[in-house]
């Protein structure tokens, strides 16, 4: 099976609230001069276009920025956002605008070439948040528009690891969207230590992955419970 034909299969008959899910322990890679870097995609949020008054396509908005929303699955949108560069997945067919930003990844390969390209930072202040992991992945603004089926940004289906139990939260960063800014659309590894904000005391020693012969993990749908609300960027 080609690469395009695994994104293809991936996406297809998906809400993007399930792409989000299904995006977690995906192994994110992307090659550079420096070398193959690569992470586990822990913490990713949903945005489900016209309707959804946080996505940049909210009411059908169509601006330059927002051209690659209303493209294939599978196509990559990246904008700034307080000097930071944030990665979304466009996640349903063509004229559709929604995508799944991608939140924070556990590092897996190259992390000293990571951290460097971080400024030194170590530990989960690699790729916690979402502008950190498009830093630390030397993700460029030249990807706008292209596809994760064939550009230098890629998923790699076997690689992918399985969360033991996922919590579904509000997304974070969005105050005053109405009924947009509670809903559980943000989906995180539980226990895993990469995700934005996360405690220390709710870090689990396996960092929440599913060993082999484990039962499958749950969904657990967790409201804000006055927690920080920040971009984690």
């Amino acid at each position: 099976m080609t690469d395009k034909q695994k994104i293809d299969e991936f996406f297809w008959n998906k809400t993007t609230p399930e792409v989000a899910r299904d995006l977690l322990g995906m192994y994110l890679e992307h090659d550079t001069p420096e070398g193959r870097l690569a992470g586990y995609i822990v913490d990713a949020e949903a945005y489900l276009g016209p309707e959804d008054e946080a996505a940049h396509s909210y009411g059908l908005r169509r601006t330059p920025r927002v051209r690659a929303m209303y493209e294939k699955p599978g196509t990559i949108y990246l904008y700034t956002m307080h000097t930071h560069r944030i990665l979304n997945i466009i996640t349903q067919p063509e004229g559709i605008p929604q995508g799944v930003m991608i939140r924070a990844i556990e590092p897996a390969a190259m992390i000293e070439q990571m951290s460097k390209n971080r400024g030194g930072k170590t530990g989960p202040d690699i790729s916690n948040g979402p502008g950190k992991l498009v830093e630390a992945l030397a993700i460029p603004q030249e990807l706008y528009g292209q596809s994760i089926a064939d550009s230098s940004l890629r998923l790699v289906f076997e690689k992918k690891k399985i969360p033991k139990k996922i919590d579904a939260l509000p997304r974070i960063g969005i105050p005053n969207k109405g009924k947009w800014t509670e809903q559980p659309l943000r989906f995180v590894v539980s226990g895993n230590p990469y995700i934005s904000l996360q405690r220390k005391n709710q870090i689990e020693e396996d960092w929440g992955w599913r060993k082999e012969n484990e039962k499958e993990g749950s969904i657990n749908i967790l409201r804000r419970n006055n927690r920080k609300t920040s971009d984690g960027l």
